[in-house]
């Protein structure tokens, strides 16, 4: 059993640092800024990290809009451009009988986008504003939206095979739209949020004696 858990205090009540990368951890001491492990950065917690996943959170938010609103694709189809936004997608699947493939497509585009946005923010304000919620739940929530979380990309990879198979440079040629830019913002900037949100902030929230702004800035 490590002496995390024998001492059953957090690591910095100990004065130790974890290594992000190969996870060990060493002493807090001043002169030592690299893992004895690993060689990478070490610190104690992760520099910045509410104002870091905040920014990219209100990126995700700012371009969740059209990526809805405006075309992912055009059809040009005997020289005429037929525009589609992901739910008029989702429903001319359904309408072919493809409902599976509809399916997928809305839980991939629309439902872990905005459950992944609200998830982290809702993490990000409990952190910050020291909420009595559980701990393990929401580093299982983190968990299970940082895991589902990549495979909101599924959609580009669906466009990309359209305009694959379509773009043939004949009557039928299939392009992106405003919206793909916008959705592939809003995944690399959630990607990005989880990734820079320090979970170990989590815990500290649960202690009153701490603050977590000041913590979060270490």
């Amino acid at each position: 059993m490590s002496k995390l858990a024998v001492a059953g205090k957090s690591g910095k009540q100990q004065g130790l640092q974890v290594c992000s990368i190969c996870g060990n951890y060493c002493e807090n001491k001043t002169d030592i800024k690299h893992c004895p492990t690993c060689n990478n950065d070490i610190s104690e917690r992760k520099n910045n990290s509410l104002q870091k996943t905040w920014a990219l959170l209100i990126t995700a938010i700012i371009f969740i809009i059209p990526a809805n609103v405006y075309p992912i694709t055009f059809l040009l189809k005997n020289n005429n451009l037929y525009p589609d936004t992901i739910m008029s997608g989702i429903i001319s699947l359904v309408d072919s009988d493809m409902q599976g493939i509809a399916l997928i497509v809305f839980i991939a585009s629309i439902a872990v986008p905005i459950l992944k946005i609200v998830a982290l923010v809702f993490i990000t304000l409990a952190v910050q504003l020291g909420w009595r919620f559980s701990a393990r739940r929401q580093l299982l929530i983190f968990s299970f939206v940082d895991w589902v979380g990549r495979w909101s990309i599924l959609d580009l990879f669906v466009i990309s095979i359209m305009v694959a198979v379509f773009d043939k440079g004949s009557l039928l040629s299939v392009y992106p739209g405003v919206a793909a830019t916008s959705f592939t913002v809003v995944v690399i900037a959630t990607l990005f949020a989880a990734n820079s949100f320090d979970t170990r902030l989590i815990w500290d929230a649960q202690r009153p004696e701490i603050n977590t702004k000041t913590q979060d800035k270490l």
